[in-house]
Order: C-alpha cells, then structure tokens, then sequence
C-alpha cells in the first residue's frame, strides 16, 4: 500500500565496483528506469483491479506490511526459490532456479543452483549475496515473518560466481523449502541509509519478475504496473495491471461497468450481500489470508509476567464479542482460530481450545485470580498495594480489523475496573520497536526505554500462519537461541524472539524437536497446545479472508494457492471473455 517515484537509478561505477568482487563477468551497465511498453500505436492492454488500499510498506517479511498489495506485489515483482502450487504443495520456481536439494544430512547442507540468466531489472545477477541479506536480517530484525528457519541457518557460501549457494544448518530442518521466498536487491538494499526499516518502504529499487513499477501514487490510491521487458523469461500477456484503491460503492460500480476486471477486498456482511447481487456477472471466491488477527497477553510486560494476572484478564475477555466486532460479518465469520498454530482454512487444522476461559468470559474465574495475584478491587477498580491495574494496549495504527477490536477490548476490561493506555503507533514503530524492546530477566523496562517507548501489555496484532507448521510454532512461541544458550546470562538485555515476548525454556525442547523432525510436528503440536492455551499468552481469535470479485472481461484469474490468492498467474492473464 504508499510515493510516486521512479526506480532508483544505479550509476555505472556502481555497478563496475559491484562486480568486480564476483568471479562472473560484470552485468551490462544499464538504466533501472522501466522501459515503457510498445505499443505500436494501440492503447496498451490493461488489466485494473479494485483493492482496500495502496498505502504502507511493500515489504513481504514484514508482519506491519501485511497486506493484499503487499502480497501481490511481492508475486509479481520478486523472485521467489520455490512458490506454491494451487493444491497448496510447492515446486521449484525454474524461472529462477536450476535446482536446489539437500546435499548432506551431517551436517544438514541445502545446494540452490540460480539460473546464470537471473538477473534484477538493473543488470545485476540474483546471487548468493541476496540469500545472504535476507538470511541475515530474517535472523536478525524484529517483527519478521517466521524467522525461526532462519535462525538454524549457521554458515552460507557463495559458490561458481554467486549462481551457487550452499547453506549448512545446525540440525536437519524439513521445513527448508519455505525459506527465500520474496528476495530483495541486497546490492541496494544492504548499504542503505534507512537500512531494513526502509526496505520497500515506498517503492522498490529493483525487481526481478514479469511485471516492474510504472508509478505509485498514494495520493490517487494507485499503483500501475507494466510488463518488465528485461524479465528473462516468458512474458507477461498483458501490457499493464492496474491496482486502484475502492471503497465498497465504488468497487460495486466499477465492477459493474468494467472499469475494473476484478477486485480483491475485505469486505463486510452487507457489502458481501451486495456483491452478490451483482448476479452471475460477478463470480465471489473468498481468498483466506496467512494472517490471524490474535490478541497477545505478553508475559515480558512487568505486570503479565505474572500467569494469575494474565489468566485474569483472559477470563474478563469475551473473545465471541471481539471476533464478531473484527469480522464485521465478512468472510472471516467462518474461520474461527480455534488453534494455536495451524489456521482454519489449512488441511489438518482441528481446534484445541480448552472449554471455559478464554472461550468464554468468566467473571468469577478472573476475579478470583486476580485476588490469588494481590489485587482487590476497591470503588470499582482492581488494585495492589494502591496502585490501579493498569494496562497499555497497543495495535497497529489504523489497521482494521485491529483498531477495532481493540476498541472493544479496551471497553471489556474498562468494565471489569482495569484502568487501560489505548494507543496506536505505526505499525513499522509497533512491530520494529515497541514490541521489540529489550528484556532484562525476561522482563521490558516499566518506565520504557531511553526513546520513550512505553512498554506494551496487550497487543492487537496480526500472527503469521499458514508456512511449514514446525517453523510456525517456533516462530510464534520459540526463544532466541541467544536465550537459552548454555550460560546464557538473563541480566542481559535481549531482544525477544518474538511479538509476545514469549520464552519458555521448559517448552524450548520440544520446539526445537518439531523444527529439526526429530518429533513430528502433529505429535509436537498434540502435546504443546494445551500448555500453550494454559499460557494466555497467545489468544487467537479469527483467520482473516479477502472477497474475490472476478467481473467480466478478463481470463485466467482463479482464487490461486491457499492462502497466496490470485496473482501467482497474472502473467497468463488476458482481457476477453470470462
């Protein structure tokens, strides 16, 4: 979703210095500027579709940039080591790779061989240094969509010119094949001013897909892309897509008229009802995201830490409220998160969810845990040594659904006598910052950090799911190996592995088995998810979902991959008959 911009163009000495460290022969020095689409004197073919918005962050490892347009730019415009087939298995992407196997299992070395003809839409190679970048900052960086396979990775070599990349990993890890999707330039990424926070913050400086950027204007709500004349193989059937910010009349319209082809929405319970009485000249699929909207109770907050306290207040929560107020009636109203790991729409997901507290609010439940925590509640307000329960609840920004179940949650625990902060940063400030401030003893700072940030107790925020299920627990609930490292020093600040700020080194065990295979992840999952529910600290409310408008005028569009949507084939798309 957000700055009209051209790509960044790169200077020749640039790219000459570049190259000359790699034993290839140096790419043709060439402008990163789009070549417009001949036309030969027609008007290029295009294809417009209708989406909620254009604003905020491109970059797909980024739980803040979650989005629909950030998904569909990252399909189109970046180059992926494998991509998902429609019956949800994975294959190889061989627009971009020769191969890539597993090569020793002790230690555990995983070989990709890229094409020599990979290149970004400046000239430079797509090479080891790219895998490199995003390893190292999937590691690293905060906020981050499932790093934990990131994390086993222990040694990466640049082998035959950068077009061979070995990477060794510190146990077997079966889930590799979902690592290094949506590779970035590391040439101009790596050594920039603004670093990983501004990665694909506003444009992209270069892109190695069917399709390149024309323009985004986030005044207009539109992003115009154009067929990427350097793209090295097969070209994409139409000149131009279109993605055009709508709001429901709007989209209503325009799909009825064919100004738009089709549209990609959340929509409500009455704007649903209202497609669907555009009749058959609109075909409806709902797309399931890999996204639940959770509310995270965080135990490194200095007032959460403690499990009567949390176990409180998830007893005050009427989760049923929250899902209803999120969900709006869309297509969300049927993908209830019962789980802990696996999403409602993914093959195998069953629920886990204990009867009683969280399902169900129970009054006397959180008051009597409250009571075993030291607090009384006193002219309405629950307290402790005199000092109000207090809780600072944070989402992201503006973003629906959670700015809205926020509201009710903060309303919930306003009537139960809790004193509640609202507050909603950025989601780049919330997912980069706020809820990656450092621990101290498993605890963040109560008087905040040197900036000012305020430590976080509740979160309103998006999980990832949908990946390698092993990879998706160790992600959500799995400590930094920093953290339980032998002699691992707790006085020590650190980072936490991830937005819950959750570490149980009792659990960490049986984490690692799932994520190395030495314990399937379905036996794993049997017997961590009742603890993890014991926890309240993960409370998963609803998988969000997207309506699919597919109007007339265009061919080729189908719902896609589970949980990836349409964009995968856009380079078989074409205007003509449904």
């Amino acid at each position: 979703m957000r700055v009209n911009r051209k790509a960044v163009p790169v200077l020749a000495l640039a790219a000459v210095l570049l190259t000359a460290c790699s034993n290839t022969p140096p790419p043709p020095v060439v402008s990163s500027s789009v070549t417009p689409v001949s036309t030969t004197g027609k008007t290029p073919s295009q294809i417009v579709v209708g989406v909620d918005d254009v604003l905020g962050g491109y970059n797909p490892h980024n739980l803040a940039d979650s989005s629909q347009v950030t998904s569909a730019l990252s399909q189109l415009l970046l180059p992926s080591v494998f991509r998902q087939k429609d019956d949800g298995s994975t294959q190889l992407d061989k627009n971009l790779m020769k191969s890539a196997e597993v090569v020793s299992q002790q230690p555990f070395v995983v070989a990709y061989e890229i094409r020599p003809d990979a290149s970004w839409s400046d000239g430079a190679p797509i090479a080891a240094e790219d895998f490199d970048y995003l390893r190292t900052q999937m590691r690293d960086q905060p906020g981050v969509i499932e790093p934990a396979g990131y994390r086993q990775i222990t040694d990466l070599q640049s082998r035959e010119g950068g077009k061979r990349v070995e990477v060794t990993f510190a146990k077997p890890y079966p889930g590799w094949q979902a690592l290094f999707s949506g590779l970035l330039p590391a040439h101009l990424l790596k050594d920039a001013p603004d670093g990983w926070r501004g990665a694909l913050a506003a444009n992209f400086p270069a892109v190695a897909g069917p399709f390149s950027i024309k323009s985004i204007d986030t005044a207009r709500g539109e992003v115009i892309l154009e067929r990427n004349e350097r793209y090295w193989e097969k070209p994409a059937a139409i000149d131009r897509i279109v993605l055009r910010r709508s709001d429901q009349n709007t989209l209503l319209a325009a799909l009825q008229s064919g100004n738009d082809q089709f549209a990609l929405a959340r929509t409500s319970g009455d704007e649903l009802k209202r497609l669907g009485e555009l009749g058959a000249a609109v075909r409806l699929h709902t797309v399931a995201r890999p996204v639940v909207a959770g509310v995270l109770l965080r135990p490194v907050s200095a007032t959460l830490q403690d499990a009567q306290v949390r176990a409180g207040v998830a007893a005050f929560l009427d989760r049923n409220k929250l899902i209803t107020e999120g969900v709006a009636g869309g297509p969300s109203s049927t993908l209830h998160a019962d789980a802990q790991v696996k999403a409602p729409s993914e093959a195998g997901y069953a629920a886990t969810i204990p009867p009683g507290p969280p399902t169900a609010p129970d009054v006397a439940k959180a008051e009597q845990s409250l009571k075993a925590a030291g607090y009384a509640k006193t002219a309405g307000t629950w307290r402790k040594n005199g000092k109000a329960l207090s809780l600072v609840i944070a989402s992201p920004g503006t973003q629906e659904p959670y700015a809205s179940i926020a509201k009710e949650l903060t309303a919930q625990l306003v009537a139960q006598g809790i004193e509640v902060n609202a507050i909603t940063p950025q989601p780049r400030d919330l997912f980069g910052g706020l809820l990656a401030m450092p621990v101290v003893n498993g605890v963040q700072q109560p008087t905040g950090d040197s900036a000012g940030n305020v430590g976080i107790d509740i979160a309103v925020v998006p999980q990832a799911v949908g990946g390698d299920p092993a990879s998706v627990l160790a992600s959500t609930f799995g400590c930094r190996p920093e953290q339980t490292a032998t002699g691992a020093d707790p006085a020590k600040p650190v980072v936490p592995g991830n937005s819950a700020g959750f570490c149980d080194p009792a659990l960490q065990p049986s984490i690692d088995a799932a994520l190395s295979g030495s314990t399937p992840a379905t036996e794993a999952l049997t017997t961590l998810e009742p603890e993890l529910w014991r926890q309240n600290v993960v409370i998963p409310l609803f998988q969000l979902a997207d309506t699919l408008a597919i109007g007339s005028g265009i061919s080729g569009v189908t719902p896609g991959p589970p949980m990836v949507g349409p964009f995968g084939s856009a380079v078989n798309w074409t205007r003509g008959p449904k």
